[in-house]
């Protein structure tokens, strides 16, 4: 069977990203110009470059044009002892930030309260940031922790990330259980990571534990694949 116009169009796209010929912030072909170097319908010219975009390979600004998305991916080592994020961006000579999107007080949830050993509906602290490699955004990192623990903190937790404010408080983290699994872009997730609603994405749901093994902070981080992964180190008993 025959391969359709529209996906043709937008592998050659796809390889010429790949080798280079559009790099990393280019603007694309427009729809008019696909048109008329392919010899195809609006329509079809439309759907290719959906594909691209799809791909997580462009982006459309409206009014503005299509354009190749920064494919540079970062790694994350979920190493012991634990290195901090932003530790290990710039030891790969990547530009970290974060964007505060949301700090709240709010009732813990069921499983939230499990996993902070803490009696349901206690107050704890919501927090929600967009964070950036290289500008580009890669994940969205969703935390909990109880109020009573976090108070003295608050304004810190908005200007620098979780862990190391702790750390630098005398709540350093000596234990990470977590566990990775897939979940899929709702209205919010797709606009922050730019990626269509439904697109496939990647959760590391992991909690913290203190020097006394006493759980300090749960949460999600939910990233692009195609921007963040991790990497993992193990040793065998002696």
């Amino acid at each position: 069977m025959a391969t359709p116009l529209h996906i043709s169009i937008s592998e050659k796209l796809r390889r010429q990203i790949e080798v280079g010929e559009y790099k990393s912030g280019d603007r694309l072909p427009s729809e008019h110009q696909l048109m008329e170097t392919f010899n195809v319908s609006r329509i079809t010219a439309r759907q290719a470059v959906a594909n691209l975009v799809s791909q997580g390979l462009a982006i459309a600004y409206r009014g503005k044009g299509v354009f190749v998305t920064p494919q540079k991916k970062v790694t994350y080592s979920l190493s012991s002892p634990l290195v901090f994020l932003e530790q290990d961006m710039a030891r790969q000579g990547i530009t970290f930030s974060f964007e505060n999107l949301a700090f709240e007080s709010m009732p813990a949830a069921a499983d939230v309260a499990a996993e902070l050993g803490i009696v349901e509906k206690s107050e704890v602290y919501r927090q929600k940031k967009l964070l950036r490699m290289d500008g580009a955004a890669g994940a969205v990192d969703i935390s909990y922790l109880s109020t009573e623990l976090g108070e003295p903190f608050v304004p810190l937790f908005q200007r620098q990330m979780t862990f190391p404010t702790l750390a630098q408080n005398g709540i350093p983290v000596e234990r990470l259980d977590g566990v990775i699994e897939c979940t899929h872009a709702d209205y919010d997730l797709s606009g922050y990571l730019e990626v269509p609603l439904g697109h496939a994405l990647m959760v590391y749901r992991y909690t913290a534990y203190s020097s006394d093994q006493q759980p300090v902070l749960h949460g999600s981080t939910i990233s692009r694949a195609d921007r963040f992964c991790y990497s993992l180190s193990t040793r065998s008993g002696s």
